[in-house]
């Protein structure tokens, strides 16, 4: 094994060379564990750090969750217009975000599909993703779902109302950096959806209310990102998981998928979004050079 890495070093081009070094410079100051993995079609473009390390989701998971949802939708065995009942049953506790619980503290509300989609996407909604889950029919069919996709390296085994009892919990939904690329590129390289399914992902992605400070933070002003963040909270003054995964347009139109995530970090928040900004920007600067141009 440490004959090939030293060989992958030696055959390595300076710029993914440097690329790798300034990723790895930037993950030292979460003093955590940080995975990161890039993808952009037709470059050679390498960012990875710890690309296999099984790391809790946390909110990204919603991501695979919506894409569940739609495959409901696009075999007709749910609508984005129905009305799905949010029940009392479904209420998480009062520390996890959620808009709709905050608006409807006493649930017994109809909520169409499409909203709690837009909710459980762009706003990270707990209880609205737990209401996806349920009507999908639980983390295991998620789970196979993605499975079938032929992603490996992803599990979700559990939903909000369990994560929020137990923090130990989010470690069993896991992700590899490289697995979330390997799903976002999925979506963007060869949807499995009808494109008006695949565009109206992409716009509650492309929506996305939190973490403005994470992958889009320092990129250029106008620069499209669709992404999810992932957050939770604190035990002993350590955070166990600050994330964010997404599909970045270049300047020149093409998508650079890019997963960044932060894990058991006693830095501040704005350090831990800092890393992940850093490092964004860095695999932006060399995805847009010259280098791997079209």
């Amino acid at each position: 094994m440490l004959i090939l890495f030293l060989l992958s070093v030696a055959f390595a081009s300076p710029g993914e060379a440097q690329l790798a070094r300034e990723i790895k410079t930037i993950s030292l100051d979460a003093h955590g564990r940080v995975g990161v993995a890039c993808s952009l079609p037709g470059s050679t473009l390498d960012c990875d750090l710890n690309p296999k390390a099984r790391l809790p989701m946390q909110s990204v998971y919603k991501f695979p969750i919506a894409m569940a949802v739609l495959h409901a939708v696009e075999q007709s065995k749910l609508s984005l217009t129905d009305n799905v009942k949010f029940v009392p049953a479904d209420l998480i506790s009062p520390g996890q975000h959620s808009p709709l619980r905050d608006v409807h503290p006493q649930a017994n509300v109809d909520v169409r599909l499409s909203e709690l989609l837009r909710l459980a996407v762009s706003e990270s909604d707990g209880v609205a993703s737990d209401i996806l889950l349920r009507t999908v029919g639980g983390p295991a069919v998620v789970d196979q779902y993605v499975r079938d996709l032929r992603i490996s390296g992803m599990q979700i085994k559990d939903g909000e109302k369990a994560i929020g009892r137990d923090p130990r919990v989010q470690y069993r939904n896991y992700a590899e950096p490289q697995a979330m690329v390997d799903l976002l590129r999925r979506l963007a390289d060869r949807s499995p959806f009808t494109a008006a399914h695949t565009a109206f992902l992409i716009k509650l992605m492309t929506e996305t209310e939190t973490g403005p400070r994470r992958i889009k933070g320092l990129l250029p002003a106008g620069t499209i990102v669709a992404h999810k963040t992932g957050t939770s909270g604190q035990d002993g003054g350590v955070t166990h998981a600050t994330n964010d995964v997404g599909l970045i347009t270049l300047p020149d139109g093409r998508l650079l998928a890019v997963a960044v995530m932060v894990v058991d970090s006693p830095a501040s928040e704005s350090i831990r979004e800092g890393v992940i900004a850093r490092i964004a920007r860095a695999i932006y600067n060399a995805a847009a050079s010259p280098v791997n141009a079209r």
